[in-house]
């Protein structure tokens, strides 16, 4: 008759086997796949994620862009929808704020009474709240930023007609001609392919970077250059590989890009609701 192996034997041999397994559970657990229930895109290289994120923009119909833009002319402030057939919505700079509607090629700007009374004070031609002369530095003084604050300031030089046409500009739309100077630079803040194409370029040689979450969405970031100084750009890891976030190499802003594909209405203001300003219309440099 076969001998059966003691019991205390085969728990000896089964504690081992029973360690390994939860060992092998563990570190299998600890080794998860960081891009499971995602698009995949994070498993690319770094110059195809790029280019996933730059055909899902190229290939979108709307989108929400918020964020600020550092230019040689100034900083912006932008909060714009932003479509083909037009655009709706706000720039500020250091010094004013102004709305902007676009529907096809009429554009409207509608402001306060103060981004007028600016432009009255200084004959329409120089910038919002600056006299003639002043500078575009940053280190410039600011005290043409509040009326009556010198005696060059845009505010103390405007007449009583000046501001009673600020007043009644105040709320109002007014159409931008298309032959005013003006007018290839403010469109130029409502263009949707125009401003995704020379925002979203990250220059020197593309690396992954972090995993993140733009509002909400699981994003992967890549990277221009050693340490993103050519620029970042996180993409959505759900759903299309859309931008959502970019970050302009050497300081020049971050932008948010949002309600991709998310339609938006856009329809002309009412007649009574547009004034004609009658002189060419002010500068909107920061």
């Amino acid at each position: 008759m076969t001998a059966l192996p003691p019991v205390r034997r085969i728990r000896r041999v089964a504690l081992p086997v029973a360690l390994c397994v939860g060992l092998a559970a563990a570190l299998s657990a600890c080794a998860e796949d960081p891009d499971e229930g995602t698009n995949g895109v994070g498993r690319l290289p770094a110059n195809e994620i790029e280019k996933k994120a730059r055909a899902a923009a190229d290939g979108a119909v709307s989108v929400r862009l918020a964020g600020n833009l550092v230019t040689k002319s100034g900083t912006y402030r932008l909060n714009m929808r932003l479509k083909a057939q037009g655009a709706t919505g706000s720039v500020t700079t250091r010094k004013s704020t102004f709305e902007l509607l676009r529907v096809g090629d009429a554009l409207f700007l509608k402001a306060g009474a103060a981004f007028w009374r600016h432009a009255e004070g200084v004959g329409g031609s120089a910038k919002p709240g600056e006299s003639p002369d002043s500078s575009d530095s940053p280190d410039s003084s600011d005290s043409s930023g509040s009326s009556g604050s010198s005696g060059s300031s845009g505010s103390s030089g405007s007449s009583g007609s000046d501001i009673d046409v600020a007043d009644k500009l105040d709320g109002k739309y007014v159409k931008v001609p298309q032959d005013d100077p003006s007018y290839k630079q403010l469109r130029g803040f409502t263009e949707m392919n125009v401003l995704l194409k020379g925002l979203l370029q990250l220059h020197g040689e593309v690396r992954k970077g972090d995993r993140d979450k733009v509002g909400g969405v699981r994003t992967i970031e890549v990277a221009g250059g050693q340490h993103g100084e050519g620029g970042t750009l996180d993409v959505a890891l759900e759903g299309t590989p859309f931008p959502l976030q970019f970050a302009r190499g050497g300081g020049g802003g971050v932008v948010v890009l949002s309600d991709w594909n998310k339609d938006f209405p856009l329809v002309e203001p009412e007649k009574e609701d547009i004034l004609d300003y009658g002189r060419q219309l002010p500068r909107t440099s920061d």
